[in-house]
């Protein structure tokens, strides 16, 4: 059965009880649980860790965005007497590579899953689905189905009105959102950003590093290449056909293959 705890403000939780472990960072919007999928497939031969990122799901707010202050904060969950196996995606392969980038000791591979350490131009739809989803009624909602409908037009794609609706939760008579909304909106030029001047005088990670990309993805392109050797000079690189950014969701059993592949080698 799966543990759930909070350390440090960081709200995790666990699976498995043998063999080498195994931590996964989620994206915007996202949450631990996202990963329980491939989370219970690995979790028959390695220990587990689902992590809610700050700003999200359970763990606690903070009063800025910053990569390296949440690498920090996720490396605290850490120990180099039992070095992890990190896997992040989008958001949460930005921390996992400033993770490994700061903290070499405590990562023993690394895989990212569609995002490279650069700089990307405003993505505004991310900015819309934040205003959306701060100037929907909470106090009007009934029943989460009354959200679903409120969000139909500025989010149209139902699975990504579905993904964002998971951040929905009961609080109390009422609803609320679990994100840091305000805070995300405001700094989502640093959350599409890279910390390359925090990072100016850090050697690079020499462990092995995995990247999955999405095919239609436009997150992890060759002009980045120079990027992600530069920092992860140790770097193999799969991309899987008919996945866009949301690799591990689009096609979670060839990821799962890639994934084991690389945690065996």
């Amino acid at each position: 059965m799966p543990s759930a705890s909070r350390s440090s403000g960081l709200h995790t939780t666990e699976l498995g009880e043998s063999g080498p472990l195994v931590a996964f960072c989620h994206g915007l919007f996202g949450q631990g649980k996202n990963w329980t999928t491939a989370a219970k497939a690995l979790a028959v031969d390695h220990r587990v860790l689902l992590v809610d990122m700050p700003h999200h799901g359970r763990s606690a707010w903070r009063e800025r965005f910053d990569y390296v202050e949440m690498a920090d904060e996720v490396a605290g969950l850490f120990s180099a007497d039992d070095p992890v196996a990190l896997v992040g995606h989008s958001m949460g392969g930005k921390a996992a590579m400033v993770l490994a980038l700061r903290h070499p000791e405590l990562v023993e591979r690394l895989c990212v899953v569609d995002v490279a350490p650069v700089a990307y131009p405003e993505r505004s739809e991310f900015g819309g689905y934040i205003e959306a989803m701060l100037a929907l009624d909470l106090d009007g909602l009934e029943r989460r189905s009354d959200a679903d409908e409120a969000l139909t037009e500025a989010v149209p794609h139902p699975t990504v009105r579905s993904f964002l609706l998971q951040n929905l939760r009961r609080d109390g008579d009422g609803w609320a959102w679990m994100p840091n909304l305000e805070v995300l909106g405001r700094d989502l030029d640093l959350l599409g950003g890279w910390p390359e001047e925090a990072l100016a005088d850090t050697p690079p990670y020499r462990g092995r590093t995995l990247w999955i990309a999405g095919e239609t993805s436009p997150y992890v392109e060759d002009e980045y290449a120079a990027a992600m050797d530069r920092w992860f000079p140790n770097t193999r690189r799969v991309t899987v056909k008919g996945a866009g950014h949301w690799v591990h969701s689009e096609q979670p059993e060839v990821f799962l293959e890639v994934l084991r592949r690389f945690l065996a080698g």
